[in-house]
């Protein structure tokens, strides 16, 4: 199949006239209201598709839509809406002594290609961010949420319809592998590449894309919890941190532990237990939790299970010495994404914040807010574990470039 048809038709539809912000609104809100009168439409689309996944993937959860996260992907949608545009805002101004009056302005990236694997809300969320921040949006979903992802474009493509508005500007190519490799390399036409998945998939893309990458990493996630670390506030948060939401990114996979504090590791997890959360602990806290663990749950722990995204009912328990360690075990091991620190001691508190290299860090809070909607950012279009261009949640400024407007009166540059 020749796939440049597409791209060039996300092309045409970028070079028309920029959209009036009260319409783009209203095209939102107006998306919002679609998707919950559709809810039995999308469920049962979804439905096509959880049919074919066995439940114990961990895509699983990723994939299934019920009408809670439907209503929730809806107001962030409205969130998106309410919010500034990020475009043509005055980044700086300078008057050089020539009479040049350079400016510089927020405008958009451009054409926009996301690479995402079962996760349909991933749909709404990239028309709503790239629509309101004037982007052009091709989307390439996984094989695996086809039925779903085919939904949410016919019922956004409706409403475009609705209002007179060309329905290229968001683009679902066909689930085959083929439409990949076409978007990894559609150089002149596609401006930025945005990989939300796993992280082979996003070392794939990272590793066969001609096209720039931003890169929405994986997050290995930890949780230290330090020598003065309060008992309640801690088994609060790991247990949120864990189990609130198993197959996210920003779920916790290795708790770290002081040493000194090993024997309220058992009341650290009791909340664990209760839900079944299978632990590879290292041989001090395996020590520490054989007598009150359930023993068809608690396993020694190995090297591979360290630096290990789960996506499950599973994490890593490692018992360090001293805060350094705790550091250093942190440093070997982290993806970058979202690392915590349970603590009451404000000197390894501050440290931690300031020397911990990840997009997000934590004190005393769980990772689980490392959300763009939690940040006060609408939606979010991917977390990026990298550090050009954007870092962290991906919202409307994070789609968004800048361009130099210079006016002048005639001046002419000499040697």
């Amino acid at each position: 199949m020749n796939y440049d048809i597409y791209f060039q038709n996300a092309i045409d539809a970028g070079r028309k006239p920029t959209l009036a912000p009260a319409l783009i609104n209203q095209v939102l809100l107006d998306v919002t209201e679609a998707a919950i009168d559709q809810i039995d439409y999308l469920l049962t689309e979804n439905q096509k598709d959880l049919d074919r996944m066995d439940p114990a993937d961990p895509k699983y959860d990723r994939l299934k839509l019920t009408p809670t996260r439907i209503e929730s992907i809806a107001a962030d949608m409205v969130n998106v809406a309410g919010l500034d545009s990020p475009l043509g805002k005055q980044l700086s101004e300078t008057n050089m002594p020539n009479g040049l009056s350079i400016t510089k302005i927020s405008v958009p990236l451009g054409v926009v290609g996301v690479i995402y694997e079962a996760r349909p809300n991933v749909t709404f969320d990239v028309f709503a961010l790239c629509f309101k921040t004037g982007n052009i949006s091709i989307l390439k979903g996984g094989s695996d949420a086809d039925f779903s992802n085919q939904a949410i474009i016919s019922v956004i493509h409706k409403v475009l319809l609705k209002h007179n508005l060309d329905t290229r500007i968001v683009t679902l190519l066909p689930a085959e592998r083929e439409a990949t490799s076409a978007l990894l390399n559609a150089v002149g036409y596609v401006d930025v590449l945005i990989p939300r998945g796993s992280q082979s998939l996003i070392n794939f893309v990272r590793e066969n894309s001609k096209v720039p990458v931003i890169e929405t990493g994986a997050g290995i996630v930890h949780t230290y919890f330090d020598e003065s670390g309060d008992l309640e506030k801690g088994a609060q948060i790991i247990e949120n941190a864990k189990t609130r939401r198993v197959s996210v990114c920003n779920a916790l996979d290795c708790l770290i532990i002081h040493s000194a504090r090993i024997n309220d590791l058992p009341q650290l997890t009791h909340i664990l237990k209760e839900k079944q959360v299978e632990l590879f602990a290292d041989e001090t806290s395996y020590a520490a939790l054989k007598s009150t663990y359930p023993n068809q749950l608690l396993h020694k722990a190995e090297p591979q299970h360290f630096g290990t995204e789960f996506l499950s009912m599973k994490m890593a328990i490692k018992t360090v010495d001293n805060f350094k360690q705790a550091l250093e075990h942190i440093a070997i091991n982290s993806s970058k994404h979202s690392e915590a620190i349970i603590s009451e001691n404000a000197d390894h508190i501050a440290t931690f914040l300031n020397d911990v290299d990840a997009a997000a860090v934590y004190a005393n809070v769980s990772t689980a807010f490392t959300d763009g909607a939690q940040f006060g950012l609408g939606a979010e279009i991917g977390i990026s574990t990298q550090k050009l261009h954007a870092r962290g949640p991906m919202g409307l400024n994070e789609l968004t470039s800048y361009k130099w407007i210079v006016k002048g009166n005639g001046q002419t540059r000499t040697p």
